[in-house]
């Protein structure tokens, strides 16, 4: 059970509306008269809470055929996030920071990475991003959002970087605009190719603010930003986050 600290982040959303694959398309709005499921988002700040997390992606990724191995030692430079309903662990990221140990992508990517910096960017990068099947898409957006404000709010990092498999670059374009930075590359890491696409946080920051917390309600728009939080939030979010952390 994972329910014996503040969140950072609840919301409540109608039992069903799962994320879809990257592979997938949106799925259609619910119906009204669903059942609500209560969701918190929360730092991994113990070694438990870490080691829950690991679990989850492991179950992922060998859904996907993906390898993992487990960091055996906690990174000051990254921040894990987990969701949970009802005390179960249903989804998790990590965000690592730019130090002078580098960031995961720089095993593939140094040169395109190096680039960036002498450019005076500030690199963060998502990573070990898994959802349990049948989640709410809002547990996403919810992730990514509070990574967003981790990174770029408080600790004024300029840009995402990630690896993903070239099957699921479109998911990662349409749905929060990255777009390609680096060819595609073998990935030792999880034994599969990896393409590096990045993210201007300033670009993500313009469409939360035009689009964020307007759920159903976004028109035509396919992309993840409804389901973020509404802007007004961010400073409540931003301070249990800071708080959090420390």
């Amino acid at each position: 059970m994972f329910q014996d600290d503040l969140p950072i982040a609840t919301f409540e959303m109608p039992a069903g509306l799962r994320a879809p694959e990257p592979s997938e398309a949106p799925p259609a709005a619910p119906d009204t008269g669903q059942q609500l499921q209560v969701f918190h988002i929360r730092l991994a700040n113990s070694a438990g809470r870490r080691e829950a997390a690991s679990l989850l992606i492991r179950k992922m990724y060998g859904w996907r055929g993906y390898a993992f191995e487990p960091s055996l030692q906690h990174d000051p430079n990254k921040v894990t996030l987990y969701a949970e309903t009802g005390g179960v662990l249903v989804g998790t990221m990590s965000l690592c920071l730019d130090s002078a140990f580098g960031l995961p992508a720089d095993d593939n990517f140094r040169d395109k990475l190096d680039a960036l910096r002498s450019q005076g960017r500030r690199l963060c990068e998502p990573s070990r991003l898994a959802i349990d099947k049948g989640v709410t898409k809002r547990v996403f957006a919810a992730l990514i959002h509070i990574s967003y404000l981790y990174s770029h709010k408080l600790h004024g990092f300029s840009d995402y970087v990630i690896e993903v498999n070239p099957r699921h670059v479109m998911f990662y374009k349409r749905m929060l605009g990255f777009s390609d930075f680096g060819e595609e590359r073998p990935c030792s890491r999880v034994g599969a190719p990896a393409v590096l696409l990045r993210l201007p946080l300033e670009e993500m920051g313009v469409q939360i603010r035009k689009w964020g917390g307007l759920m159903e309600q976004h028109g035509d728009e396919r992309s993840f930003y409804p389901y973020f939080f509404p802007v007004w939030d961010e400073a409540g979010i931003t301070a249990r986050l800071n708080g959090g952390h420390h």
